[in-house]
């Protein structure tokens, strides 16, 4: 292992730049997260990313240059490479787009629930209830997460009975008031569904705590919590923990990789506080360290509920916090900045959406280049453990070297 390496992942969690080979596949033909976004602006300020090489990124991907319109002088001025890549994946949801970059794709299909109502088998929903105690469920099909506490938080408030549904990707989720349910009693019902969900090959049970007394009020709180199941073979995570390196998450990340291969947890919620607390692991964290974020507002916030204008935001205040972390990089770090699939905001309907995605590297001792396509997400996880000394992983190629 190298003595004094450290990689910083910035994982913009559905920020595509341009609709993938296998778009059309997925019912996504003609979906770009990024061009779309800048084109239905009028223009985005990202300055720093664009130095970095985004936007010639996104240009490769699609054939054609982004609406962005002229930049103002970028902060951060530290040599780059940068590309896209292509997901192998076979499902386009958050636990493939991830682990796949850690080195191990999906090769196999997830479990899904179909979205009308009733979404789950009812033998399934009875051994939860009877386990659970619960007087049933509410909900039972595929919704927005806000929109379904808005409809149903009241009666779920005074029936006792949890808010479970389903999406496009392979998850069952469950919200509940954090008083009048109880936290920890949400918790356990999850642990419980997750159990009785095994045979069905679900890839996530997530609790969905929220607050509020009436309609117009419901708020889901920071509290989330995701149980995964465990990717398939050792991810990079795994194999730097096994080195003796340190692996800290921030977000959701650890829930991700079901805690597999983190050696420090931190929570946080809301784009600012991610950037705070990602800063101050950056500062704390000591040599052989990987901090691991994941940005979730572009996706849960912005992406799926079809807001561009506030993806644009934050995409401007994203760019607008990378000084900072240039200015605490010691002189063996690399950062990488890319994402773990698409969420268009302009396209139909509320689902991800398969697309390549950016991968800009950067840092003081980085040989900056255009790296062109990478066949999989697994080239970023095989360049960080060639980085850091580690033995390679399974797949991918390092882009390490020109």
């Amino acid at each position: 292992m190298s003595e004094k390496g450290r990689v910083i992942i910035l994982m913009m969690d559905s920020f595509g730049i341009g609709g993938a080979e296998d778009a059309a596949a997925f019912g996504d033909a003609g979906a770009d997260t990024l061009g779309h976004i800048a084109a239905a602006r009028g223009g985005l300020k990202v300055p720093n990313l664009a130095a970095l090489g985004l936007l010639k990124a996104a240009q490769a991907s699609t054939g054609k240059a982004v609406a962005a319109g002229a930049q103002p002088a970028a902060a951060v001025t530290l040599p780059a490479k940068y590309g896209y890549m292509k997901e192998v994946s076979k499902g386009k949801d958050t636990s493939s787009g991830h682990w796949e970059m850690a080195g191990v794709p999906v090769t196999f299909d997830w479990g899904y629930f179909k979205p009308d109502y009733p979404s789950f088998p009812p033998e399934l929903i009875e051994k939860i209830c009877q386990e659970a105690h619960l007087p049933g469920i509410l909900g039972d099909k595929a919704a927005s997460g806000t929109a379904i506490i808005e409809e149903l938080g009241e009666e779920h408030i005074q029936t006792g009975k949890p808010i479970c549904y389903t999406s496009a990707d392979s998850v069952f989720q469950i919200a509940a008031h954090e008083k009048h349910f109880g936290l920890e009693r949400l918790y356990r019902v999850c642990e419980i569904a997750f159990k009785h969900l095994k045979p069905y090959n679900i890839a996530r049970v997530i609790a969905r705590p929220f607050e509020g007394e009436k309609k117009g009020e419901f708020k889901r709180t920071k509290n989330r919590h995701d149980y995964s199941v465990r990717p398939p073979h050792e991810t990079l995570l795994d194999v730097m923990k096994k080195a003796g390196g340190h692996v800290i998450s921030v977000g959701k990340i650890a829930d991700i990789f079901a805690h597999q291969g983190i050696t420090r947890a931190v929570k946080a919620s809301g784009l600012a506080e991610l950037w705070d607390v990602t800063l101050q692991e950056v500062q704390t964290a000591p040599d052989n360290s990987i901090v691991f974020t994941n940005f979730v507002d572009f996706d849960m916030t912005w992406g799926h509920r079809r807001d561009v204008e506030g993806y644009a935001q934050g995409l401007e205040y994203f760019d607008s916090r990378l000084p900072e972390l240039a200015r605490v990089l010691q002189e063996d770090d690399i950062v990488f900045i890319t994402a773990d699939h698409g969420c268009d905001p302009t396209y139909k309907g509320t689902d991800h959406t398969r697309e390549h995605v950016p991968v800009l590297m950067f840092g003081k001792k980085v040989q900056p280049g255009f790296i062109g396509a990478r066949s999989t997400y697994a080239d970023l996880g095989q360049t960080a453990a060639d980085y850091l000394g580690l033995p390679p992983l399974q797949t991918g190629t390092s882009f390490l070297k020109p």
